[in-house]
């Protein structure tokens, strides 16, 4: 009440509230409900803690409570980020620049050599993972009280895969933890898949491409994954002699570059800094994430690595559902659509508001008669003439702005919900 966050609670106790009218919806996607009859000080406020798992194209975060070294699942949020997009707009915005310079157009001197950037700069499309995390961790310190932030700060250490060798001061390569690093790494690589025969689901060791009794190494590029059979199967053999037909794609997909590891390589230090300016922190590595969820029999994603981010002793329950929460934007600001060169072809309306509705917010539409007669729920995209459309499951709905309720505004976010397979 008051903007102070309380304890969460559970589906059935919210419905109970809201149907007796203590309670009133604060917000539908997530689902947020605000009391009406009770103060902070009237309640009890154990507080919550949260675990982040950052990655390339995904991140995942878990809202849980812990009681000592015991964690218990609350909430569980997949915030898929669009980082490749921002990179391929800002390529094409350079190659339009680069082409006006080139062509008999209006002068525009080049600026490239006379920028400084701050200390601390990373690239647009990772900062913008970063950012992303944050809005997250923010929004969920409203809505809970979030007293501290897990955060894996170590998913790949590039450098010590590279050198194919334990590095000094890399205490998470020693010890009980040892190579499941390189293990980790591998497993997302080939996605968990035999490079020679397929299987899947089944038990896979690391192989070396060139045996290192003719004088492989352990570099990561000298690696893949291989089940029993085939493993045994190839003993010291080298690849051309043991799968020939295979071999050349095997060894392009074994030296593909690190470009996932390096992105989180390059955002973990801003993440960690900037979350550990607003919340108590703590860090675990990769391995560690790993090896607490082997520990509880936990299946792999980035949610249930989330949960299991840092020390504990064990986790008693786990999310059933997953809110996933794609990155989309809340559209553009250029009010004119360029054409293959470069030069205008489409002029958009200077305003984005159309009747009191925009581009992506949630609606609920009750069409009274005709063709779509029916209550639908969607997200809306408006037109100027005040005929909007309804994007739900079932397929677009035109409708007129006046059978239209607003639920919520739009966001920058696309949501969808998906099971969690907790076991392994």
């Amino acid at each position: 009440m008051h903007g102070s966050p309380l304890q969460p609670t559970t589906p059935a106790r919210a419905r109970k509230l809201l149907k007796s009218g203590r309670a009133v919806v604060a917000r539908h996607t997530p689902f947020v409900i605000r009391l009406k009859d009770r103060t902070v000080s009237d309640s009890q406020v154990d507080g919550v803690e949260a675990g982040i798992d950052p990655g390339s194209k995904h991140t995942g975060i878990s809202v849980f409570t812990a009681d000592g070294g015991e964690r218990r699942g609350r909430y569980a949020i997949q915030v898929d980020h669009r980082g490749p997009a921002i990179g391929k707009k800002l390529d094409q915005r350079s190659n339009y620049r680069r082409r006006r310079r080139s062509s008999n157009l209006r002068y525009r001197a080049p600026r490239f050599a006379n920028r400084a950037r701050p200390k601390g700069w990373i690239a647009p499309s990772l900062r913008h993972r970063v950012e992303t995390t944050m809005t997250w961790v923010d929004r969920l310190s409203r809505w809970a009280p979030v007293r501290k932030v897990h955060v894996e700060r170590v998913a790949f250490d590039t450098h010590a895969i590279s050198a194919g060798r334990s590095l000094e001061g890399a205490e998470y390569q020693q010890g009980t933890l040892h190579g499941y690093e390189v293990r980790e790494y591998l497993l997302a690589k080939f996605d968990r898949v035999c490079s020679y025969c397929d299987a899947t689901g089944v038990p896979l060791n690391i192989d070396h491409v060139h045996p290192r009794s003719r004088g492989g190494s352990d570099r990561v590029s000298n690696l893949v994954l291989a089940c029993v059979p085939c493993n045994q199967a190839k003993g010291s053999q080298d690849l051309r002699e043991f799968a020939p037909d295979r071999a050349e794609r095997i060894l392009q997909r074994a030296k593909a570059p690190l470009r996932d590891p390096a992105a989180v390589q390059a955002t973990r230090w801003a993440l960690w800094r900037t979350i550990e300016a607003r919340l108590p922190t703590g860090v675990g590595s990769g391995g560690r994430t790993k090896w607490n969820r082997q520990q509880s029999g936990a299946a792999k994603s980035h949610t249930l690595d989330a949960l299991h981010v840092g020390k504990l002793d064990k986790v008693t329950e786990m999310v059933m559902e997953v809110l996933i929460a794609r990155c989309s934007g809340r559209g553009r600001y250029a009010r004119t659509s360029p054409d293959q060169h470069g030069f205008p072809r489409l002029r958009m309306p200077r305003t984005k508001t159309f009747f009191g509705f925009a581009t992506g917010d949630l609606v609920r539409a009750v069409v009274p008669k005709g063709k779509y007669a029916g209550h639908y729920r969607g997200r809306v995209v408006v037109r100027s003439c005040g005929s909007h459309t309804v994007r739900t499951a079932a397929g677009p709905v035109k409708t007129s702005h006046r059978n239209l309720r607003l639920l919520q505004r739009g966001d920058g976010y696309t949501y969808a919900v998906a099971k969690e397979e907790c076991s392994s």
